[in-house]
């Protein structure tokens, strides 16, 4: 089976445990203020996005000889 169906419940609890002191850690921020960063982030690098602009023939790897 999976790994995660050999574990006992109380390995399952101290990996969620584990995690969840790791996420603690992370440093919070506004949605509101990260979403427009992240939007602004994104529209800056679109010209130089393969999935929007498309990949030039001659250099797209999986396209067949």
């Amino acid at each position: 089976g999976t790994m995660a169906q050999d574990m006992t419940e109380k390995e399952l609890l101290k990996m969620e445990l584990d995690q969840l002191k790791k996420e603690v850690k992370n440093e919070r921020q506004m949605v509101s203020k990260t979403g427009k960063e992240i939007k602004e982030y994104i529209e800056s690098m679109a010209g130089e996005d393969p999935l929007l602009k498309g990949v030039p023939e001659d250099k797209n790897p999986f396209k067949e000889k």
